[in-house]
């Protein structure tokens, strides 16, 4: 059985190293190809602004963070539903030196790679399609794959990697 975790997460901003933050995670669990029906995913309180560069993107607003869990609260959830998985993010470096730095403020050693094996779906990408756009969007315009995606979403955004992911390999 091959289990493979498709990830995508929202950021306060694009830049960890200057504070910003993840403010959702959605997670969705691919068994041999096929989606199982078991996702993760949840809003997190930032601790800061979301920036408005950001809120065009993905439509997340400070007010709607209100009341939300802090990350230290969700990661065992999180850690444990990636563990011992394939981890698939689109453009891996971004979701991961978050989340890694996420773990660090939360007091867990190690990062990502110690629960789970990381793997970058847009490197997958450009060694299939070289030369080519790569973006998601791209992606599925270019497998025919029905979305009306408009604002990013972590859990949409994932769903709809775990629908591109076994055309990559």
């Amino acid at each position: 059985m091959q289990r493979v975790i498709s990830l995508d997460t929202e950021t306060t901003g694009i830049s960890h190293r200057l504070g910003d933050r993840v403010i959702e995670i959605g997670a969705v669990e691919v068994i041999d190809g096929r989606i199982s029906g078991r996702q993760f995913h949840t809003y997190l309180q930032p601790q800061r602004s979301v920036d408005w560069r950001a809120q065009r993107v993905h439509g997340i607003s400070d007010a709607m963070l209100v009341g939300k869990p802090l990350f230290a609260s969700k990661a065992t959830e999180l850690l444990d539903f990636l563990g011992g998985s394939e981890m698939v993010a689109h453009n891996a470096s971004f979701d991961v030196g978050f989340l890694d730095n996420e773990l660090r403020l939360a007091g867990i050693p190690g990062g990502l790679g110690r629960h789970c094996r990381v793997t970058c779906s847009l490197q997958l990408a450009r060694r299939r399609w070289p030369g080519m756009p790569n973006k998601l969007d791209d992606l599925l315009q270019r497998l025919g794959i029905v979305h009306s995606r408009g604002l990013h979403g972590a859990l949409k955004d994932a769903h709809l990697l775990a629908q591109v992911i076994p055309h990559l390999r």
